[in-house]
């Protein structure tokens, strides 16, 4: 934050103000792909909610626990039918060994993402949610989340929230810092917000 701050005289401005922003770690492997899976669009406290319903009737956040359920019992738990189809292609290729935790997580940032993409309910954002919590890599952007936009026009003093494209070219002069970057701005759009 200390070089973000003699970077960017926004970030220099809020951080004082605000102070430093706690740090977010998730679990590596099945289950913090589970939680991307989870929190997409959808709200903080709802993906809360729901990751209690599927703990208690999962008894283990596993694959062979997913692949024991049903579609109906999934649906029971708190996902919707898209999303029981998501984590359970997450637990066959857990499974059969078509994604490998080790090699995925001694992957450059970029062959990473593309391996995640490939996953049927994975996108970019969740790829680099995963990069960003689980994987404590230092220079993940992910420009496409709608909290970080609305952040950084608040930052920035923005007429409007940029896009993702936007977002991309301004967090270029974050590097290599832009995680440290998306961590603060959430921290700016929950003070911002009054949260």
């Amino acid at each position: 934050m200390k070089a973000l701050a003699a970077k960017d005289e926004h970030v220099a401005e809020w951080l004082p103000r605000i102070g430093l922003p706690k740090p977010r770690i998730r679990t590596r492997g099945f289950e913090g792909f589970m939680r991307a899976i989870v929190a997409q669009q959808i709200s903080v406290a709802a993906a809360s909610g729901i990751w209690r319903k599927l703990e208690e009737g999962l008894g283990a956040i596993e694959p062979d626990a997913v692949l024991a359920c049903d579609d109906d019992r999934l649906r029971v738990l708190g996902l919707s039918r898209q999303k029981s189809s998501y984590v359970r292609g997450l637990a066959e290729a857990v499974a059969s060994g078509t994604l490998d935790f080790d090699a995925l997580h001694k992957a450059p940032d970029e062959e990473a993402i593309e391996t995640i993409t490939r996953l049927k309910g994975l996108g970019r954002w969740s790829a680099e949610i995963y990069l960003l919590f689980a994987m404590q890599r230092p220079d993940v952007w992910p420009a496409n989340d709608l909290a970080l936009q609305e952040a950084m026009r608040i930052l920035k003093n923005l007429r409007s929230r940029p896009d993702e494209k936007r977002l991309r070219k301004l967090g270029e002069a974050w590097r290599p810092h832009r995680s440290a970057g998306a961590l603060f701005l959430w921290h700016v759009y929950h003070h911002a917000k009054g949260r």
